[in-house]
């Protein structure tokens, strides 16, 4: 196991965020994830960093606060964790962050309200930093029991793990015999997708079957990313690992009709199913869930600002991938969201759509993906004169 942590982390290190000589390195990562995170430090320290800071999270330090907090503290964060996070972006530093639940079900007896207001340990700033392309980061999977055993519920937990540790290999590439390599090869389609996407200019695209009939805007601008990103510096990295997905900053005026998710979503420690939204004028109007409870969350999520109901994005995913195949809901928005196409409803990506129409890109201090694609659901194409071009059907690229 420890070998395998060990190239884990140098994949991570050296082509996720490809950490420089010098560099600080932030690594974002929780309880439950010691290994991983100690691995990560050492493969820091032999490329070269200047430093690594981590950063635990607890969540059971989130439930004392949503329990007893007061009403009007529950949306507070201190300034000093924005300003760390710019300081970060004025260093040129690199970040590491971990995903998947560390404790799945510790907040399912929660007031959804209260826990729909506390976006903590989400960091507003961090768009001010992604956007300025400031800082070289990567996000990817983290595995660990309790994890495992929310995806896996049927094995035991030594056995859970080691299944979603080999699931994490395989879809991270570890199971090549050149991972980077395997990823340079993923990286390079994904970038001639998002190239013919942006080459066609439309006008906006449409999704629509298995109860989603949706129409998003593209602004004139609007450009397609995919197989990884580059800072201003001109040092490239994963943002995303695995990153299976191409994806453009829609105009967040232009979105019409209604949208139903296809994974279940994991967000704010609850797990929210059957999330249904409906948009009018680029706004969401109404949003279902599962339960009430659920929807509750979800509603007063998005309701953090005037930003929070409108789209900041547009991803695509097609078949090839390697996370799709395993037919596993992994309760992970990194993993489930290079499964499956899908949308974000806040805070857009500066560096998706040309300078003269950044001001007209939404903005919020949210960015919440959710899952939208299938095989079931046909994506097409709309020209400036109507035209409707295939894009995806059954999964496939048409283009």
């Amino acid at each position: 196991m420890q070998q395998r942590i060990e190239r884990y982390a140098d994949l991570l290190v050296n082509f996720g965020a490809n950490v420089q000589a010098g560099q600080i390195l932030d690594i974002g990562t929780g309880l439950g994830k010691e290994e991983l995170t100690r691995a990560l430090t050492a493969s820091a320290y032999r490329r070269g960093a200047k430093f690594v800071d981590v950063y635990y999270w607890d969540p059971h330090l989130k439930r004392a606060r949503v329990q007893y907090a007061a009403d009007d503290v529950l949306d507070f964060v201190p300034s000093w964790y924005g300003e760390r996070t710019l300081q970060l972006g004025e260093e040129r530093g690199a970040a590491i962050s971990l995903s998947g639940p560390l404790e799945p079900h510790l907040f399912d007896d929660l007031d959804p309200e209260r826990l729909g207001r506390d976006v903590f340990p989400r960091i507003k700033e961090w768009s001010t930093v992604i956007n300025a392309r400031t800082v070289n980061w990567c996000v990817a999977p983290g595995p660990s029991a309790k994890w495992a055993q929310l995806v896996h519920p049927d094995l035991d937990v030594d056995a859970a793990l080691e299944k979603l540790w080999d699931q994490v290999d395989h879809v991270c590439r570890l199971d090549e015999d050149d991972p980077e390599a395997a990823w340079q090869e993923r990286s390079s389609a994904l970038k001639g997708v998002a190239e013919r996407l942006t080459e066609r200019t439309f006008d906006a695209i449409h999704l629509e079957g298995g109860g989603t009939d949706l129409t998003v805007g593209l602004l004139p601008t609007s450009r397609w990313i995919g197989g990884g990103e580059e800072t201003v510096d001109g040092v490239r990295h994963m943002a995303n690992l695995p990153t299976e997905e191409v994806f453009t900053s829609p105009d967040p005026e232009r979105v019409e009709g209604i949208v139903r998710a296809t994974k279940p979503l994991y967000t704010q420690g609850r797990i929210i199913e059957g999330l249904t939204v409906r948009f009018e004028g680029g706004r969401a109007v109404q949003l279902e869930a599962g339960s009430e409870a659920e929807a509750e969350i979800m509603r007063t999520l998005v309701a953090q600002d005037e930003g929070g109901t409108r789209l900041g994005e547009l991803a695509l995913v097609d078949r090839e991938g390697r996370i799709g195949p395993l037919d596993t809901v992994f309760y992970d928005t990194l993993l489930d969201e290079n499964a499956a196409s899908h949308i974000a409803l806040g805070s857009a990506y500066e560096y998706a759509a040309g300078a003269e129409d950044r001001e007209r890109l939404n903005k919020s201090s949210i960015h919440v993906d959710f899952m939208i694609g299938s095989a079931d659901v046909d994506v097409i194409g709309i020209t400036h004169d109507g035209e409707q071009v295939p894009v995806l059907r059954d999964a496939t690229w048409q283009l």
